[in-house]
């Protein structure tokens, strides 16, 4: 499909009864097979204490990641802000970028990632957190631009690589779309987690954004559920068993909400729907997250929906 890009998002989920080591390794072996069938990106996201996700620290897994790969970009979908010290998010990313010269995205994200209780643990109250979220946001972009000041001292994020991390604001709504705009960066429009139409969101976005140090350019994505089988039957019998991130359901919701937001079908009806999409909402790249509980059958979904879109 000319000019379409498509990228990952992994939740590292731990699936069946596999320890954490194994689930672990299963998406450093997505990130290798996806990088040979063209995709652009590997973004691994962040939860804490959820038992079937394993991935509490997306920059160690990206750090092992590298190590393993050799040019697809590496990046969070998201690294939660709220319950960090921008400074230290700074000096972490451009840690990898050095590491990684040119292969590295800084994903920002507001959501707490867990309970209440784990949110608590990790970082105290998180509600004064994401109320403190434009003061962070705007302390880490002067921190990526080398204009922070802290008691009139310039403080800077060391290491100084020569190519910056990009930095995405990842979001659900027209408020994370006006965060994005406001500071310059990427936006990453999250449509499997939300209810929203992503092509007014996406419009937000791009009328309002400002250009900055950073980006001199809206830069956009979309983040989309997909599940791509041989058939259209073997797709739907893999969307039975298909989990979206959030709170607990009854099996009933559980079953719904796949339905209601993701993609499915053989390789040519999903390529259909993303020319669609792409077309309606303005959108060139995708964030494509899998939620097949089969770790082959999930590799395999991405395998075959490059070979319908990126060959």
């Amino acid at each position: 499909m000319a000019g379409l890009s498509l990228s990952v998002l992994d939740l590292v989920p731990k699936i069946g009864e596999i320890s954490y080591e194994t689930a672990l390794q299963e998406a450093a072996a997505l990130a290798a097979s996806v990088e040979q069938w063209g995709y652009k990106r590997y973004w691994a996201a962040e939860h804490h204490d959820l038992e079937n996700l394993s991935c509490a620290s997306p920059e160690v897994l990206l750090a092992h990641i590298g190590a393993k790969t050799s040019r697809i970009r590496l990046g969070t979908g998201a690294l939660l802000l709220p319950h960090y010290s921008p400074l230290k998010v700074a000096e972490s990313f451009r840690l990898l970028a050095a590491l990684y010269p040119g292969r590295i995205d800084l994903g920002i994200g507001r959501a707490p990632g867990g309970s209440a209780h784990a949110s608590m643990a990790l970082s105290g109250n998180f509600l004064q957190n994401v109320a403190d979220m434009p003061k962070k946001m705007r302390a880490l972009v002067k921190l990526m631009e080398d204009r922070y000041v802290y008691e009139d001292q310039r403080v800077q994020a060391r290491p100084l690589p020569q190519i910056q991390p990009d930095l995405w604001m990842l979001g659900t709504n027209s408020k994370s779309a006006g965060f994005a705009a406001e500071y310059g960066t990427g936006y990453v429009f999250g449509q499997f987690m939300s209810e929203r139409d992503g092509a007014e969101v996406l419009k937000t976005y791009r009328e309002s954004f400002r250009p900055s140090a950073l980006m001199d350019k809206p830069r956009m994505m979309m983040a989309i559920g997909i599940i791509c089988a041989e058939t259209e039957q073997e797709a739907k019998r893999l969307l039975q068993t298909a989990k979206l991130p959030g709170p607990e359901r009854s099996d009933q919701e559980e079953r719904a909400q796949p339905q209601e937001r993701l993609i499915c079908g053989s390789p040519e009806q999903v390529r259909e729907r993303l020319a669609e999409l792409s077309a309606s909402c303005g959108c060139e790249e995708f964030l494509i997250f899998t939620p097949v509980q089969d770790y082959p059958k999930r590799l395999d979904s991405y395998r075959l929906l490059a070979s319908c879109c990126l060959e």
